[in-house]
């Protein structure tokens, strides 16, 4: 899962070949550049598309964004409670 992840969120953030470097300790929020507040509703909205499911207001983003592992578990919490 983590691969797809990270393909999602390097395609919502245009980084090209940058995607490839990012592994699972990769910090995300305050260390990719391109991922600003608005940056955030794009790569939530690709992931929501991309994996099939909502985020609802209550999850705790500011917890999933604090890597690249934090946010596939994330996904793969919010993926199970759609099965």
């Amino acid at each position: 899962m983590l691969k797809d992840v990270r393909a999602t969120l390097g395609a919502a953030l245009q980084l090209g070949p940058r995607t490839e470097g990012l592994s699972g300790s990769t910090p995300l929020l305050g260390n990719l550049p391109e991922l600003d507040s608005m940056a955030v509703v794009t790569v939530i909205a690709a992931l929501e598309e991309r994996f099939g499911f909502v985020v609802d207001d209550d999850d705790p983003l500011s917890e999933a964004f604090l890597t690249l592992d934090s946010l596939t578990s994330f996904v793969g919490y919010k993926s199970q409670r759609i099965g």
